[in-house]
């Protein structure tokens, strides 16, 4: 369940299917097995399962992964309020691990706090979830950049 932050209006009415095809082009997300699996304006939602390919080594899915999903999911919820014309790049974020990453799967859930022209601060909150017990195992604050008039899969 996301925060409850201002509703924000989608600058592309497409933006649904504009985010969906850039997250499928994210060969590190299938590498790791991440699936996008819910959207709206200003919030995004990845989920990974547990995979030992991905763990560290006391079985805990490593920190580096738990950045990639947390990365992608502020990422993409601030790529739904861009212009259809314009992606976005990661300029910095913040991460703090708080919990090892140790569940079944991880849920990854990414909102906007300030969305602006070219920069957009974002949040994100990363759980493990073990038998429907969700434990929270890591923040991230970011900001992210707009990059107006360049699509995704462009040099």
């Amino acid at each position: 369940m996301r925060h409850e932050l201002p509703l924000f209006q989608p600058k592309d009415p497409d933006y649904a299917a504009r985010v969906r095809a850039s997250f499928d082009m994210q060969q590190a997300m299938q590498l790791i097995g991440a699936e996008l699996v819910e959207l709206e304006p200003g919030y995004a939602e990845i989920h990974l399962a547990h995979d030992p390919k991905i763990t560290q080594q006391h079985g805990y899915i490593h920190g580096g992964v738990v950045g990639m999903i947390a990365d992608s999911a502020a990422g993409y919820a601030a790529n739904t309020l861009t212009p259809h014309d314009t992606s976005v790049l990661t300029v910095e974020y913040k991460l703090n691990l708080l919990a090892p990453a140790d569940g079944q799967r991880l849920v990854a859930r990414g909102e906007v706090i300030k969305p602006g022209r070219t920069l957009l601060i974002t949040r994100a909150e990363v759980f493990a979830v073990r038998d429907e017990k969700w434990a929270l195992c890591a923040v991230m604050q970011q900001t992210i950049m707009a990059m107006h008039g360049k699509k995704d899969g462009t040099a």
